[in-house]
């Protein structure tokens, strides 16, 4: 039968050993949890690349907690924040978005334009639409070659419920004062004028957009606009037509930041 003193031993043998898995485990989570732009401050000094991730849809404000959102009054202000800190040297946006809504675009890259400090983004999966407007106003865009890039396209397509309202029994009664107000209802069917009206608006949206990537890449207007066809394309055809400017990740936009702010790049943890 095991004496008192035994079994102590034993129990201290057990916590030693809990205790070096304990602290081996945490070494790994630090240095190896996920995609390096998750730095420790403690075991790597203090981050100086402020990470602001536009993840899912862009609008310009969120109504919901919906985490596959993203407004531009938070990444403006995300921005706008990482100026102010003297301990950040440079933004970069990551990017994994089909894109959302043009002005929300449109307002995070004119953002990241009117930024002193370095800035990079990093299209993970995609960046198109929206979201790609949104990388134009960085002074560099890296996406890898698996990336899909592009999307440049306006869209405001609908279901139209009038033939399930009929077979349901349901009449749309149109009270409206102003001959398009009730323009895009979809319990209505959509004139030939009135498609007119919204195309109109569409085409105009679609040169701003055309017009923001020669800005912003400074690339010719007549090839912007033979790729603007809402197509998208992946990371090696947008490196050859100009929409990104270097393959890589996450990596590579470190080494680049270093080279630019003169020291190591090190991206901070949310």
């Amino acid at each position: 039968m095991p004496t008192l003193k035994s079994i102590i031993k034993k129990l201290s043998i057990l916590i030693v050993i809990l205790t070096v898995l304990s602290f081996w485990s945490q070494q790994f989570d630090t240095e190896f949890d996920g995609y390096p732009w998750e730095e420790s401050s403690l075991a790597n000094g203090p981050c100086n690349v402020s990470n602001i991730k536009l993840h899912g849809e862009i609008a310009t404000y969120l109504v919901s907690s919906d985490e596959d959102t993203v407004s531009s009054e938070s990444l403006v202000l995300a921005i706008q924040t990482a100026e102010k800190d003297d301990s950040v040297k440079a933004i970069l946006l990551e990017i994994d978005s089909l894109g959302g809504y043009p002005v929300a675009g449109e307002e995070v890259a004119n953002a990241l334009k009117s930024a002193k400090k370095p800035t990079v983004a990093v299209i993970r999966q995609t960046g198109d639409s929206a979201a790609y407007w949104a990388a134009t106003g960085t002074d560099r865009i890296f996406a890898s070659s698996l990336s899909d890039v592009g999307g440049m396209g306006v869209t405001m397509s609908y279901l139209d419920n009038t033939k399930k309202n009929e077979k349901d029994g349901l009449t749309y009664n149109g009270l409206s004062a102003g001959k398009f107000k009730d323009t895009g209802n979809p319990d209505k069917i959509l004139t030939e004028e009135e498609k007119q009206l919204l195309q109109r608006d569409l085409d105009l949206l679609h040169e701003k957009f055309i017009s923001a990537v020669v800005t912003n890449r400074n690339l010719e207007i007549e090839k912007v606009r033979t790729l603007a066809d809402g197509s998208t394309m992946l990371g090696d055809a947008a490196l050859a037509n100009g929409l990104i400017d270097q393959i890589g990740g996450i990596y590579e936009a470190r080494e680049y930041l270093k080279g630019i702010i003169g020291e190591e790049a090190m991206v901070c943890r949310e």
